[in-house]
This record gives C-alpha cells, sequence and structure tokens, in this order.
C-alpha cells in the first residue's frame, strides 16, 4: 500500500511517500480502508520531536516520548472495515467507522490517553490502517463526508474534552483562543452548541468564518487582545478554551469570573507561563491541563457525527501532498482542517 512515514525528526522534507506491506489485524483488530485522514498541529510537532520530556523541555520527542522509526503520521481516521483479525465479528466488514486515536492508559470511560495513533503506533497517511476494534465507532449512518469524520477525533475530541473537564454550562461566558484552528473552531462550535456566550480571539482576515462557526464577539489577535475582551466581555469570563497559552494565561487568568476556569490543551504561544497566583487562589479560579479526550468523551463525540451536530470546515489533498499540506497547516492561514485522501475523494 501507499504510505507517508517519517524516518527521523525534522522538517516537511523527512516526509517520504513509500510502499509499505499492508498490515494483517491480530485478534482483537480490525484492518480499516482509510478514505480521509485528517492534519493536526500533533503531526507537526511529532515530526519536529518538538514535545519534550519531562525534566528535559527541549528534548527531541513524539506525543509521549521517543518515536520508533520509521512512523505512519496520522491520528484522525475515517473509512470503512476491509477485514477483522482472528476472532472477531465478520459482521463489521464494510461498516463504515471514525477511529478513536488514543491509547489509554486503562479500560474504563474516563481513562487518560497516554499515546496517540501516528505518534506512538502507526496512523493513517496510507490507504490501510489497523486499530483495536474496541475503538472503532460506527457513523454508517451519518449525513457527514468522510472528510468532516475524519476532522473530528483529535480536534472535536479535544474541544469536548476541554469543555467536559471546564464544566461550560448554559449561559456562561466562553473564549476561545486560537479560534480558526481546527480546535479552536472546534470548541467554538460546541460551546455554541451549549448555549455558552463565546468570545473568541482570532486574526482579523477570519473574524468572519469565526463568527459563522457561532461566536458572538470577535477579538483581533493583532490588537490589545486584554483591552478587547474586557470590552467583549465586561463581566468577565467564566471559562477559557486556551490553545495559544504563553503570555496570554498570565493577562488572562485576571479576566475569569469568580470560580473560573482557564483550560489548557496547546502551546502555540509558547509553553513557558508566569502566573500570579493569587489572581487563582483569592477567587478560587483553576487552571486546568487537558490532553485530549477521555472514552466517554469520544462517545459523545460521536453520537454528535452521528447527528451532525457539528459541521467541519475542510480542505484536502491527496496523500502525495502531505508535506505541502502540513506546510499549509503550519502557515496558519487556513480555517478549519486539512485532510489527505489516501484513494478516491471521499463521499458521504
Amino acid at each position: 500500500m501507499r504510505a507517508v512515514r517519517i524516518t527521523r525528526h525534522g522538517g516537511p522534507e523527512v516526509l517520504e511517500v513509500t510502499e509499505v506491506p499492508v498490515p494483517v489485524p491480530r485478534t482483537g483488530e480490525a484492518l480499516v480502508r482509510v478514505a480521509a485522514v485528517a492534519l493536526n498541529n500533533t503531526d507537526l510537532w511529532t515530526r519536529e520531536g518538538a514535545y519534550g520530556r519531562p525534566g528535559d523541555p527541549e528534548a527531541r520527542s513524539g506525543w509521549r516520548g521517543p518515536v520508533a522509526f520509521p512512523r505512519i503520521q496520522g491520528a484522525d481516521v475515517a473509512g470503512r472495515v476491509e477485514a477483522v483479525g482472528p476472532g472477531g465479528d465478520a459482521g463489521l466488514v464494510g461498516r463504515r467507522v471514525v477511529v478513536d486515536p488514543a491509547l489509554y492508559d486503562g479500560d474504563g470511560p474516563d481513562a487518560h490517553p497516554v499515546g496517540l495513533m501516528g505518534s506512538e503506533r502507526d496512523g493513517g497517511y496510507a490507504e490501510f490502517v489497523v486499530a483495536p476494534l474496541e475503538r472503532l465507532h460506527n457513523v454508517t449512518g451519518s449525513p457527514l463526508t468522510d472528510d468532516q469524520l475524519a476532522s473530528l477525533p483529535t480536534a472535536y475530541g479535544t474541544a469536548l474534552g476541554m469543555i467536559e473537564r471546564g464544566r461550560v454550562r448554559e449561559g456562561e461566558t466562553v473564549l476561545v483562543t486560537g479560534a480558526s484552528g481546527g480546535v479552536g473552531l472546534a470548541a467554538v462550535q460546541i460551546a455554541r452548541a451549549r448555549g455558552a456566550r463565546v468570545v473568541a480571539v482570532s486574526s482579523g482576515p477570519k473574524t468572519d468564518a469565526v463568527r459563522q462557526a457561532g461566536a458572538h464577539a470577535v477579538v483581533d489577535r493583532a490588537g490589545d487582545v486584554v483591552a478587547g475582551l474586557r470590552a467583549a466581555a465586561p463581566e468577565g469570563v467564566d471559562v477559557a478554551l486556551d490553545v495559544v497559552a504563553g503570555g496570554l494565561v498570565s493577562d488572562g487568568v485576571p479576566l475569569l469570573r469568580e470560580g473560573g476556569r482557564w483550560v489548557i490543551a496547546g502551546a502555540l504561544g509558547g509553553y513557558q507561563v508566569t502566573l500570579d497566583v493569587r489572581r487563582l487562589y483569592l477567587h478560587n479560579a483553576q487552571v486546568i491541563g487537558s490532553a485530549m479526550h477521555t472514552p466517554a468523551h469520544f462517545d459523545l463525540l460521536m453520537d454528535m457525527a452521528r447527528r451532525a451536530a457539528v459541521t467541519p470546515v475542510v480542505a484536502a489533498y491527496p496523500l502525495e501532498q502531505a508535506a505541502r499540506a502540513q506546510e499549509e497547516l503550519a502557515r496558519r492561514e487556513h480555517v478549519g482542517k486539512i485532510v489527505l485522501h489516501p484513494g478516491a475523494p471521499a463521499v458521504a
């Protein structure tokens, strides 16, 4: 089969288009023919080795440790079951599925993700991928396209995980940073669907797209962001859904209302943060780390997919243009998600 993999850390040039054997599903696994695979910042940072390690933030590392090369990238897969391993249910063959890409630290509904398809095991930048049967979600009846379904796992899963861990409630004011990216746009859509008032931060040219996704107000990140947020949310913010971090955390935490929650799932603005902790304990505020989703969160997301409760904005490239697609993602000039097509164009 055709696949795109990395054999070392580096820039887009380390992505190689190659032919590799079709993987064989073992007991408890299925072989999925990939219809669409979405790109994420995790692809860029795994390729670059940018995650660091505990005690050594500059170490080259994948999502949760050293990458075993060669590695086929790609966490987010939508496709159809091609075959099942020994003893598996043959009735699954032909079903349209989305793969939960997380590797969990346990079997329960609230297990934490400790690994990721495309980093800790081979992913979907290929015509076929093997996945555990328990991580396949049947979406055969969903009106979403394969491109849209593939856009959900990491970006929408991460956004939903942030919203669940941040306990977003109807009527609350929610701040979303990086709102035009995959996770940010997902957070805008899901928070709006929950009945929250959404204040987003994005670049000026993308303001209309973020508003169309559901934001009630959009602050241009090129200006005075804190002043803009104070004007858009004069009563303060109940929950911040933040993928930027950096200086925005120290500047933004004082905007939280009593009992507010600042949820962080990314560090596009930098991972070093200086924080006045008095703004936390004097106001019963919380800073919450959120890595992707739990199995329970992913079940909720797949229910939304079956109902088409969210509609991802997608641009597509052929598999052979994976490097170009990653460069486009890194430029952050697009809105929404980017997917690759390993085979024929995706259909509903």
